[in-house]
């Protein structure tokens, strides 16, 4: 037992000073892995399912060996050159999904056409197998899905423990630093390890991150604390302050990242475009036009049509069991604000007491007495929103979008916040991207606003799929989006 601890124990600092390194060659093999059963599982499954009808003879699996050897090289390849084995803190399941779908289906159809290329259909001359090959591709898609997950949830657990983490300075100032700071406290399984703050004009920091002191310090922290990444997060910064900032970052395995936030008051992402040739940066974009509308209004349909037909049992037993817990009418019907500014009745089941707003409107507020019993369950689970489906069904609101705010706030919120009324270039959704990064209830309304303006120049119908299945996780695992 003593032997078997010490062994553990000198095995230890080896992992930690090659993580990152066995990171990626586990990857490599979970896909290698992945994609060797997938393409087992399909020739099974053309056994199995005769469709497409088979031709005449015998099917081995040793015949279809270098096929096999083929896909492998080929969807690895594939995935290199989508940076799949490249190190990423953080990445949606939806974009997983995507990339693999992608890598997958890059690598088949190169193996195909490849095989139809050197191995020509003749009598006696290999030919690959098209039911084997549809098998293999939907096979491997899954597997890499699922074992890649498993992965993930492996490494989440190292750095739990230690391994594979990034000790991190935030240099910066002001609340823009502040939130930073907050999200990689929020986020433990990014894998960083907060070594405290510079600040770059004087400021204190937060009471529970350690101060460094200031940007002259800097060159130490690095060399002494054994920093591995910086962040700068001042977007007030001069250029030649920055240039004197990152100078100081002077180690060379050192990972600098600034916070792309370098014009707060535009609240949103710019791009790349061109002009006859010439570069120009679009600070101001909607990319929710032509035949974008009409496509998101078919989906909102079907969406809606859809989730209430089969979500209509279970809507019938909240508003029965709503009516029996309190007093008072099922749903509860108010005042938005949606596209162009126009006001639109809302839908939701009540969830709060008759009596909620005698004293005027409010923010809901943790453990907030105003709630009703039943109102704590679907709030907590969105339950209560699930009549919006009607008000996209009409066509107020969409499946995506900002979340609308009541008249009384947005006259508030206008007078205060720059570029607040542009999200109502859009419909109000029911789920938010807002939403699904941890700004619900009572966060932030400027940090909403950037994110619903990013939202709204930066719409895909992938991206749309990319929130509704996030809400739906968050509901389903009670999580608040934070460690998104």
């Amino acid at each position: 037992m003593q032997e078997a601890l010490t062994q553990v124990h000198t095995l230890t600092p080896f992992l930690k000073r090659h993580y990152h390194n066995l990171l990626t060659l586990s990857l490599l093999l979970a896909d290698v892995l992945s994609i060797v059963l997938g393409f087992v599982g399909g020739f099974h499954l053309r056994l199995i399912i005769p469709l497409p009808e088979r031709a005449a003879g015998n099917l081995y699996l040793t015949d279809l060996l270098p096929l096999l050897v083929m896909q492998a090289i080929f969807i690895v390849l594939a995935f290199f050159f989508g940076r799949m084995y490249h190190r990423r803190r953080t990445r949606y399941g939806t974009d997983e999904l995507a990339a693999i779908f992608s890598g997958v289906s890059i690598g088949t159809l190169l193996t195909i056409a490849v095989t139809s290329l050197i191995y020509k259909t003749n009598s006696g001359v290999f030919d690959y197998s098209r039911g084997v090959m549809v098998y293999a591709w939907l096979l491997t898609i899954v597997l890499v899905l699922i074992i890649r997950g498993a992965q993930a949830r492996l490494q989440h657990w190292l750095q739990g423990r230690g391994y594979g983490r990034t000790r991190v300075v935030v240099v910066g100032s002001g609340i823009t630093a502040i939130a930073l700071l907050q999200r990689i406290q929020q986020m433990p399984r990014l894998g960083y390890d907060l070594v405290g703050m510079v600040c770059t004009n004087g400021d204190r920091p937060p009471t529970d991150v350690p101060a460094l002191g200031g940007v002259d310090t800097l060159s130490d922290v690095i060399e002494h604390e054994g920093v591995n990444e910086v962040i700068i997060a001042a977007p007030e910064t001069k250029d030649e302050d920055m240039l004197n900032i990152i100078s100081k970052c002077d180690r060379s395995t050192i990972s600098i990242k600034v916070y792309p936030d370098l014009f707060q008051i535009m609240a949103g992402q710019m791009s790349i475009g061109e002009l006859g040739g010439l570069p120009l940066l679009n600070v101001r974009d909607v990319a929710l036009r032509g035949w974008k509308l009409v496509l998101k209004r078919a989906i909102d349909l079907l969406g809606s049509v859809g989730g209430l037909v089969f979500l209509s049992p279970m809507m019938m037993l909240v508003a029965l069991v709503i009516k029996v817990d309190s007093p008072g009418p099922v749903f509860l019907v108010q005042e938005r604000m949606g596209l162009d500014g126009k006001r639109f009745n809302v839908f939701k089941f009540r969830s709060m007491r008759l009596d909620a707003e005698r004293n005027g409107p409010g923010w809901t507020v943790k453990d907030d007495p105003r709630v009703t019993r039943v109102g704590r369950f679907i709030r907590r689970t969105n339950i209560d929103e699930l009549p919006q489906l009607i008000n996209v069904l009409f066509g107020d609101m969409s499946l995506v979008g900002p979340r609308p705010e009541r008249p009384v706030y947005v006259d508030e919120f206008r007078k205060r916040i720059p570029r607040y009324m542009e999200r109502h270039r859009e419909k109000a959704g029911m789920a938010g991207w807002a939403q699904v990064n941890g700004l619900r209830g009572d966060t932030s309304i400027e940090d909403r606003t950037q994110y619903d303006l990013w939202y709204i120049e930066n719409w895909s119908v992938w991206l749309d799929i990319k929130i509704i299945w996030l809400t739906a996780w968050h509901t389903l695992t009670r999580d608040d989006g934070n460690a998104y």
